[in-house]
């Protein structure tokens, strides 16, 4: 199955580091050189298994169509610690209000850091199940316009996009000042407002996703989901939960 990739690339420095739900594995290049490996974390927590409703949810894209409150918090508990996400409605309008519905049935759970870029961003978002993620992997949602006096810098959360109009679940938080994304198509949709140094503690290691780098071959997680992740890759880490604040 098709992997998602940047149509574009943000800047010369970075060629092989784009954010991307990847469909063209092709469209990146060289990765910058990995971070040196740091020691595993926790094993992550299992999520319980999902009651009937919940699972139903989950395999049915085109129900998440709730609209977003203006403003709304998402706490992520990840194995290295919480964080707490701010969603303006108002930034990105359709990519609020799809963070929001994949947040309140519960998707989010157990997915993996799968594509951590040193002084870059670190990208997460397709289920671990495969039958979940084949659901969703063409659920796409159009693209919002970009808000000038919202930008790519750091704690700011986007989602991924393979061009025009193709986000859906991955999303990627940003390491550091990466505004040369924002006209190419990667609108933010909140911001990291509490938790800012578990940013830092996210395993990095394996560097850019296969077949350009060492790290996970998008494809194959897609295919094989957390299996083949936790079996080849077990040093990521992970959201273990992402829920809705009062």
């Amino acid at each position: 199955m098709p992997t998602k990739s940047f149509a574009v690339l943000f800047c010369a420095a970075l060629l092989g580091a784009a954010a991307c739900d990847k469909k063209s594995p092709a469209a990146s290049s060289s990765a910058p050189v990995p971070a040196p490996a740091a020691p595993p974390p926790a094993v992550p927590i299992p999520a319980p298994a999902a009651p009937a409703a919940a699972a139903s949810a989950l395999m049915s894209p085109e129900n998440a169509t709730a609209k977003a409150p203006d403003v709304f918090k998402v706490k992520l508990v990840t194995t290295q610690g919480d964080m707490v996400l701010e969603i303006h409605r108002a930034w990105a309008p359709n990519g609020a209000d799809r963070f929001y519905n994949l947040v309140k049935i519960g998707f989010f759970d157990g997915c993996e850091f799968f594509r951590v870029l040193d002084g870059f961003m670190a990208q997460v978002g397709i289920h671990g199940d495969p039958a979940v993620a084949a659901k969703w992997q063409n659920a796409n949602i159009p693209d919002d316009p970009n808000v000038p006096s919202v930008s790519n810098t750091r704690g700011m959360v986007s989602f991924a996009t393979a061009g025009p109009n193709t986000r859906t679940t991955q999303f990627f938080i940003n390491f550091a000042d990466n505004s040369t994304l924002d006209s190419q198509g990667f609108t933010p949709i909140g911001k990291v407002v509490s938790g800012d140094a578990v940013l830092d503690k996210l395993y990095r290691g394996y560097g850019e996703g296969a077949p350009q780098g060492n790290g996970p071959d998008q494809g194959r997680i897609q295919a094989e989901g957390n299996a083949y992740l936790k079996s080849q890759f077990p040093k990521l880490d992970a959201i273990v939960s992402a829920r809705l604040m009062p």
